[in-house]
């Protein structure tokens, strides 16, 4: 029978330290209540003694969920522990964190201290902290940078005092993987009562190792990793919790169970992006826009044959609905006919060869394909009737936002007004209204790309329609135009077979 791995999410305490990315009490339970029904094991909800805001925050949280283990962070001071302890007193199974520093350059720099004392006052705060929960873990901070006989000694006095988990944080991001799983390793098998405690990772990103580091952390025998969704966190970021998750569903030689509902990845990692208003890389592993897409020719043509030929991954097992299959210059025949069929054409033999030549013209010149290139491909063989144009768009404000937009629906022309909570949400609401695509707005990002008094903004969007995603990009030195753009860009990828208009 393998070993359970506990599943420790920051993503409220590490994780929100990140610059710009703090949330209020209210987006903290929402992403409490998405982490439990992700199925994490603990919620490390905040660090109680920094603000008042931070102490109400695990109280309400510790009210809101009730599978989770639910942990507040403190120093080994005393006062941290009690602030600590009273902001869990609502919590159904509460865990105290506390700890310090056990590497050279905090003990002689950080805490102007010595090594005897710092075990002295690590063995006095797991003491005081048994006072108030049973479980309490124990952070080494920084111990990838630890002297091995200090970090194995002090391990095993606060596990007598009554630790429960010992942390082993690689703090900076200094490890490589054989370091890092060589001080797990070594408290495996030179600690003595080490088995009276779960041995937890807690990585972070500096070198790009954190993902790596934990795994090997996993494979000596640590059993608890510390985490975050999209790798958010202080610096260059956490160990990615989607990463290791699907990192040992892929390996079956790692002996661990995880309680982890992987379909509601993706879902739960879009939340935490738009309520932190932090964007994912696109090349971001398992939950970027790019992990699951193809544009090479070859790649694309063995994908289309056999999934598993270049993923390693099912798209479904993470909550993305499929792989996609981008059009570009290196696009190979089988990719445009996959397109073609999706809107409804059907070409084969010589037609196809025609349109496909015609395609690598126009790929070579243009960086995104959309269905009007498309189209416009096969237009000696097809009449497109559904596809969208851009007119007009106006906007006011007075006292009520209003929009009135004018579209081109194939040979029709459909006018519509709509009311907002600004001039952009009152545009794309006339534009849905003109054409009642049904989609969901998922992701809206702006980004300038100009200085000055006439900015230009690049609009990057994302509609989900049928469980499918499709991307819209424009930029304008116009917010509002740039964003209607940007949608009907969207909306015009969108299949003719899955798309209705009025």
């Amino acid at each position: 029978m393998s070993d359970k791995l506990w599943i420790f999410d920051t993503t409220l305490r590490d994780g929100e330290q990140v610059p710009g990315c703090q949330l209020n009490t209210r987006e903290k339970i929402i992403v409490a209540k998405a982490l439990e029904d992700l199925g994490v094991d603990i919620i490390e909800a905040g660090f109680p003694i920094s603000s008042p805001g931070d102490f109400n925050s695990v109280v309400e949280i510790s009210k809101a969920v009730t599978n989770p283990i639910i942990c507040a962070l403190s120093r080994a001071v005393e006062k941290d522990i009690e602030v600590a302890a009273e902001s869990l007193k609502y919590a159904k199974k509460g865990r105290i964190h506390t700890g310090i520093g056990v590497s050279p350059y905090h003990i002689q720099y950080k805490l102007r201290s010595t090594p005897d004392e710092i075990i002295r006052r690590g063995v006095a705060a797991v003491k005081f902290a048994r006072r108030f929960v049973g479980d309490v873990e124990f952070y080494a901070e920084d111990a990838g940078r630890a002297e091995p006989d200090f970090l194995a000694k002090i391990i095993e006095e606060v596990i007598k005092a009554g630790a429960t988990v010992v942390n082993i944080p690689d703090t900076t991001g200094y490890c490589l993987p054989e370091q890092y799983g060589g001080y797990i390793s070594l408290l495996k098998n030179r600690v003595p009562n080490i088995d009276q405690a779960i041995i937890a990772t807690h990585c972070h990103n500096d070198l790009g190792m954190a993902t790596a580091n934990t795994i090997a952390g996993v494979q000596q025998g640590a059993r608890q990793v510390e985490v975050t969704i999209n790798g958010i966190g202080e610096r260059a970021g956490n160990t990615s919790m989607e990463e290791v998750v699907m990192a040992i569903k892929c390996h079956k030689s790692i002996p661990v169970d995880i309680s982890i509902d992987t379909p509601k990845i993706y879902g739960t990692s879009r939340l935490v992006s738009k309520l932190m208003n932090m964007p994912v890389q696109p090349n971001k592993a398992i939950v970027g826009r790019n992990a699951f897409a193809h544009s090479s020719g070859i790649h694309q043509d063995g994908v289309l044959k056999h999934r598993e030929n270049y993923e390693i991954i099912d798209p479904k097992d993470v909550g993305v609905a499929e792989s996609t299959i981008v059009l570009t210059a290196r696009s190979g025949r089988a990719a445009l006919k996959h397109h073609l069929d999706a809107l409804g054409v059907e070409l084969e033999g010589d037609a196809l060869r025609e349109v496909y030549e015609e395609f690598l013209l126009l790929a070579d010149k243009k960086r995104d394909i959309g269905r009007k290139d498309l189209m416009g491909l096969v237009g000696k063989f097809v009449t497109d009737s559904s596809f969208i144009e851009l007119e007009k768009v106006s906007y006011s404000s007075n006292g009520t936002v209003s929009a009135d937009v004018t579209l081109k629906v194939g040979e029709e022309t459909h006018s519509a007004h709509a009311e907002g909570n600004g001039p952009v949400d009152a545009v794309l609401k006339a534009i849905e209204k003109s054409v009642e695509p049904q989609v969901d707005l998922e992701e809206f990002l702006i980004q300038a790309i100009t200085h000055g008094s006439d900015d230009v903004a690049k609009v990057h969007m994302k509609v989900i329609k049928n469980d499918k995603p499709y991307f819209g990009f424009a930029s304008n030195s116009d917010i509002v135009l740039a964003s209607a753009q940007a949608f009907v860009d969207a909306l015009n990828k969108i299949p003719v077979k899955e798309y209705a208009t009025v």
